[in-house]
């Protein structure tokens, strides 16, 4: 098993981390979000964060609360570049503490820009289920696949679309619905794709009320997934942010559901911050035919 960061952020940079918060610069700016991996003292000081926050996300509840950030425009947008992927997303305060990109993600991205420029044939079928606001379609897109993004949030859709056109990108195509539902239908209509990617939440509800918890639902999805992935030419990212969970747990999926998988890798995600401290952010396992 790996640990694996981002290594090409330029617009993003996690400051210091600890007390279950993290201190983060996304662009020109400087954000104090809650942060329950962050379980460890801070090793800057409360003067210091007070002085470099430009903005604090306030906790209210047990998912939501409200920002104070009176410097912080209510949109701005970062870059992200890594060989011929160049990335420009918009940035927003939402009421559930995230601006709109997981940071950490940054290094699956640089993963499925070269397991698309990599494949055999010419513009491979990528799906990308729980797509959010889509760093993970535009780095497929970008590489030159045929994407299809499903999310059951028609505002975090509409955010993604956006991205693209900050891209320069075009083509990809959107889907909002329930991410387990579209799987499903897609394996009746026996459709193939050279690449899965599936970042579930630990828990959610669909666009009509569908139920989503992570241990019980996670297990019959890659049964279904693994009728849906092409089995000479493909990659496959399964990434899940879930307190507890290892590692062994993406081994042990991917091995039961795609035994002919050559390597596998797989590990935690984390970043690296300026003042030392590293901070885990979920795990990860993937494999291609091509590694």
């Amino acid at each position: 098993m790996n640990l694996l960061t981002p290594t090409h952020w330029k617009d993003y940079e996690l400051i210091d981390c600890g007390n279950f918060e993290k201190l983060e610069r996304f662009g020109r700016f400087v954000l104090r979000r809650p942060e329950p991996q962050a379980i460890w003292d801070k090793v800057l000081d409360e003067k210091e964060w007070k002085a470099l926050a430009d903005g604090t996300f306030s906790q209210k509840g047990s998912h939501t609360g409200e920002w104070v950030a009176p410097k912080v425009p209510e949109n701005w947008n970062i870059h992200y570049q890594y060989n011929g992927l160049k990335l420009r997303m918009k940035l927003g305060m939402t009421s559930f503490k995230h601006v709109g990109i997981f940071p950490e993600q940054a290094a699956n991205w640089d993963f499925i820009y070269d397991s698309v420029v990599k494949m055999r044939i010419k513009e491979p079928k990528v799906l990308n289920l729980f797509a959010y606001t889509g760093g993970a379609s535009l780095a497929a897109k970008a590489a030159g696949a045929d994407v299809v993004h499903v999310d059951s949030v028609k505002q975090v859709v509409s955010w993604a679309r956006e991205n693209m056109e900050l891209s320069d990108l075009n083509n990809i195509r959107w889907t909002v619905e329930d991410a387990h539902k579209f799987v499903k239908r897609e394996v009746k209509r026996e459709k193939i794709y050279q690449g899965i990617l599936l970042d579930p939440p630990a828990y959610g509800i669909g666009a009509k009320g569908e139920r989503w918890k992570l241990e019980e639902s996670l297990n019959e999805m890659l049964t279904d997934l693994a009728q849906l992935l092409d089995p000479k030419n493909h990659f496959f990212l399964l990434n899940v942010y879930s307190l507890g969970l290892s590692a062994l747990v993406a081994e042990n999926l991917i091995k039961a559901h795609f035994p002919k998988a050559a390597v596998v890798d797989t590990g935690e995600l984390y970043l690296k911050s300026k003042s030392g401290m590293n901070l885990p952010l979920g795990v990860y396992g993937r494999f291609s035919s091509r590694l």
